[in-house]
């Protein structure tokens, strides 16, 4: 095979993975695969001599790499998530767990929604919904999570570090401990510190001072 047409290819490669990339609707993917399209694009164009397209992938590719530092720093910010508890009969949280419906089964496929002895919280990115957790006593400091769920466009980011370790949320209700849904589909909580407990994990929560 000719360079010429092995150049060719890399061009046509560098334009299908940013067009790739605008398909991703997780912002962490999104990023990654613009940034590799963008210095594919570079190389190759440097290499054909097309100065302008060149500079517009070098733009490109400085604002993904500056797009994903603020992604990576953030994900371990406290002021980047916050959590409000909400009733079980509120309205909005009915039109989340509506909308996102078929997701949440895929991945929690023995979750019912119990508004009698559940609390409900919501993870928000300034005013964007970031999740949803739905949760209820087990007694003696325990929280028995029924529901964890993560929107798709957030889900690279881990969210539920700040939930779980940083929000406060759980341990200013008097919990000390956490379970995790049974049966849960592709679990992150090894990444977050959870220990195997059977069918689910357990997490021992941080003490506040």
């Amino acid at each position: 095979m000719s360079s010429v047409l092995w150049l060719e290819l890399v061009g046509w490669a560098g334009s299908a993975l940013l067009v790739w990339s605008l398909l991703q609707t997780r912002l962490l993917r999104l990023r990654v695969f613009n940034l590799a399209g963008s210095l594919v694009l570079v190389a190759y164009n440097a290499v054909v001599g097309v100065w302008p397209m060149v500079g517009l992938n070098v733009t490109l590719a400085g604002i993904n790499v500056w797009q994903l530092y603020r992604l990576l720093r953030t994900r371990h910010d406290e002021h980047t998530y916050q959590v409000v508890e909400v009733a079980t009969d509120d309205n909005f949280l009915a039109h989340v767990l509506r909308v996102h419906w078929a997701d949440i089964a895929r991945f929690n496929p023995d979750f019912r929604f119990d508004t009698t002895t559940q609390q409900a919280f919501l993870t928000l990115c300034g005013d964007e919904l970031v999740g949803v957790m739905l949760l209820r006593p087990a007694g003696d400091g325990v929280a028995q999570v029924d529901l964890d769920y993560v929107t798709l466009k957030y889900r690279d980011l881990t969210p539920g570090e700040f939930v779980f370790r940083r929000s406060g949320q759980l341990t200013a209700r008097g919990y000390h401990r956490v379970f995790t849904p049974p049966g849960m589909v592709a679990p992150y909580y090894g990444r977050l510190g959870f220990k195997p407990a059977g069918d689910r994990f357990c997490l021992d929560l941080p003490t506040t001072d």
